[in-house]
């Protein structure tokens, strides 16, 4: 199955089956060749290999991935499954264009759930979305992306979100295909919503922990009105970083008539920050809502899984932004913004792997040995 789009029926993806254990080349032999057999020069997984490793050494767009492969030596290209002129005994490169064509044409929903990872024994998965601006062109709206990422920064996979609707519609085709018994999965307000709610417990057999804002007028007022003062399960968190201190205090209260699928605890989390230039204070205040019991979770763990939704934002889509220039990529046309994500959380994923703790600072080390160290770095072997 090539997961196309959010619209794809819930079921695991078969894409999934049996991945544990695959090198990337054999994980990315199951995804379907786009393109007409009648022509084809270049082997679909050796391009692909090709624009994984020239992300990895540092590119950043098609042209960029050209200009990699074009330089690639015999053994590179060969380590890669390059087209193998046979009379010549030469490796030919694939150009440009037919790298442009390959990744735009490529199964979007497939090839994230390939190359991304398990959730594995991480304590809880984040979603969240973002936008690359760049890929806005005329009336056509910026790619949305929706990811899913592990507490320990390990993305799993990804969705565009299709034109016209929004996250909500593409939550749980995002989830689906993953084993989630046990694991807790944080979403921001947008995604608090009964039917999520009813998907993870029901569905996945995880557990959830929502945060509460204005979008839900209803419950927000209901959390609100709820007897704080008599909440005996505090916690307070202290942290300094960004330009400011930061005080958050959790008081948490079980519910049991909450109108909301499965709600065991609800959270209020007020948060005192003061910035270190200008000595300003402000407060703010946020709930939360999980099912998981008093016993599964006391307020220390209800704090950390609220904050670990950042993981997402802090360790992928600002990652992305900054060290990868995303929101300023040209690549707008087919599946090609969606799928210049995914190589680039592959990249990430990656060097995270082998304690490459700044990405930057991989993606530079990578950059000196370019047509060795990617390809180890990615286990494409001789």
């Amino acid at each position: 199955m090539c997961r196309q789009s959010a619209t794809v029926c819930l079921v695991k993806s078969p894409v999934l089956a049996g991945r544990s254990g695959l090198s990337l080349a054999e994980r990315l032999v199951r995804l379907p060749d786009p393109r007409h057999r009648r022509g084809v020069r270049h082997p679909f997984v050796a391009v692909l290999l090709i624009a994984a490793s020239a992300v990895v050494a540092g590119a950043r767009s098609y042209a960029a991935i050209g200009q990699w492969a074009r330089s690639a030596p015999q053994q590179a290209l060969a380590r890669c499954g390059a087209r193998l002129v046979t009379s010549l005994n030469v490796r030919i490169a694939p150009s440009a264009a037919t790298i442009r064509r390959i990744i735009a044409g490529a199964c979007p929903g497939g090839l994230a759930d390939l190359v991304g990872e398990d959730p594995g024994q991480a304590e809880s998965v984040a979603a969240d979305g973002k936008s690359a601006r760049g890929s806005r062109h005329g009336g056509i709206p910026a790619a949305h992306l929706l990811a899913a990422m592990t507490s320990d920064g390990r993305t799993l996979t990804q969705l565009r979100v299709p034109d016209k609707t929004n996250e909500i519609t593409c939550f749980a085709a995002l989830l689906a295909p993953f084993d989630l018994t046990g694991t807790v999965v944080t979403a921001d307000a947008l995604h608090t919503q009964r039917d999520h709610a009813t998907f993870l417990v029901e569905a996945k057999k995880a557990h959830y922990a929502f945060t509460v804002k204005r979008n839900r007028p209803t419950l927000h007022e209901r959390l609100r009105t709820l007897p704080w003062e008599q909440a005996a399960a505090k916690f307070y968190d202290r942290s300094e970083g960004h330009g400011r201190k930061e005080t958050r205090v959790i008081q948490v209260l079980t519910v049991e008539d909450l109108d909301f699928p499965h709600a065991a605890q609800v959270a209020k989390i007020t948060r005192h920050r003061t910035s270190l230039k200008t000595g300003k204070r402000t407060r703010e205040t946020v709930y939360a809502i999980t099912d998981l019991t008093s016993r599964q979770a006391s307020p220390e763990r209800i704090a950390r899984l609220v904050r670990s939704q950042w993981v997402i934002e802090n360790r992928l889509h600002f990652v992305r932004d900054v060290t990868f220039d995303e929101d300023r990529s040209q690549v707008r046309t087919g599946h090609g913004p969606e799928n210049m994500a995914t190589l680039r959380n592959l990249a990430i994923n990656k060097l995270r792997e082998h304690g490459h703790t700044s990405i930057a600072a991989g993606l530079r080390e990578m950059s000196y040995q370019p047509f060795t160290r990617p390809l180890d770095l990615l286990g494409v072997t001789p």
